[in-house]
């Protein structure tokens, strides 16, 4: 629940019996959630785009030069899946070009992009109240390179877990603000009286309510028409999320042909209820999130919405409600 932190769910696959662990792999045993880390790729563009919006760089209508899919810089080409010209700061987000994210980080520049990555989280434990929650990397900037900057603004040479992940994009659905995750309401005891209660704790306020508010409408796009997870999009909400398809690194470089895939959304749009995160760690075949994490947060998203009773705001797929009228 991005505007408390509430943790409404969480889980693992492959999982483990709890009455026979010892009959399973360690993996099987772990909560991936707080203990693994990967590179996130494009998901991290929305943390790119909200920084320079923050410091006023750039506006959703700056427009970008994205040079037709290859861009040589620092002795190195970056490549778009698709090429593209001209793009917007918000049509950077919609189509995900990786080009126009590290443009944007040039004219940032690497200490303020720096700050923002850990303001938003990177690199520091949020705190959950589980076991084995590992920090994650955030390489400090006298280990950057000429070229990390361009990396890092598409979500490599970083490192997040899921958690992390998921309450960065809630803190911008809840108008710039980073919430502690938070497991329980509160304790009872055996005759249901509240013995302990807890409270939504804000860690800090990251970006503008108005940058929040921008980046939510670009997210808006990745969904509808043009965007990269139109598999992502729910039938009677408004969806703002991104999509991530990043090589799975090791000491070495990049695994050829294993991948790290992951969606990230939260709805309805305008009045986030739920954030929800999916991330799939070497899928077979089809590897591109719009293919695999895209439908599987559809899934979730359309119980999810049903068995919390999440008012919908569209009345029909794609037909928005007017703010005057309906609910």
């Amino acid at each position: 629940v991005p505007s408390t932190g509430e943790i409404i769910a969480m889980a693992n696959r492959p999982d483990f019996d709890p009455n026979r662990p010892g009959d399973f792999p360690a993996g099987h045993r772990r909560n991936r959630a707080v203990t693994d880390i990967a590179e996130p790729g494009s998901t991290f563009k929305a943390v790119t785009v909200a920084a320079a919006l923050n410091e006023r760089q750039v506006s959703l209508g700056t427009f970008f030069d994205c040079e037709r899919g290859s861009f040589s810089y620092g002795g190195r080409r970056l490549h778009d899946t698709h090429p593209y010209h001209r793009l917007s700061v918000k049509e950077i987000i919609t189509k995900s070009s990786n080009i126009g994210a590290a443009k944007i980080a040039l004219g940032l520049g690497s200490p303020k992009l720096h700050k923002y990555i850990c303001q938003f989280g990177f690199g520091e434990r949020t705190r959950i109240s589980l076991p084995g929650e590992v920090r994650g990397t955030v390489h400090p900037l006298k280990r950057w390179n000429n070229l990390s900057i361009t990396r890092v603004s598409m979500g490599h040479e970083v490192a997040a877990t899921p958690i992390q992940m998921a309450m960065m994009v809630s803190a911008i659905a809840n108008k710039g603000k980073l919430m502690r995750p938070m497991l329980l309401r509160q304790l009872e005891d055996e005759q249901g009286r509240v013995v302990v209660r807890y409270h939504p704790e804000s860690v800090r306020q990251v970006v503008s309510t108005e940058t929040a508010l921008k980046v939510t409408e670009a997210l808006k796009t990745v969904v509808q028409s043009g965007g990269t997870a139109r598999r992502a999009a729910l039938d009677y909400f408004s969806v703002a999320g991104k999509t991530g398809t990043a090589q799975k690194a090791s000491r070495g470089g990049y695994v050829p042909g294993k991948y790290y895939s992951s969606f990230v959304g939260f709805f309805p749009a305008d009045r986030p209820a739920l954030c929800i995160y999916v991330a799939l760690d070497e899928p077979t075949g089809d590897y591109y999130a719009s293919l695999t994490a895209a439908p599987v947060f559809k899934a979730i998203g359309e119980r999810a919405a049903s068995y919390l009773g999440v008012k919908p705001d569209l009345l029909v797929p794609g037909s928005v409600v007017s703010r005057s009228g309906g609910h």
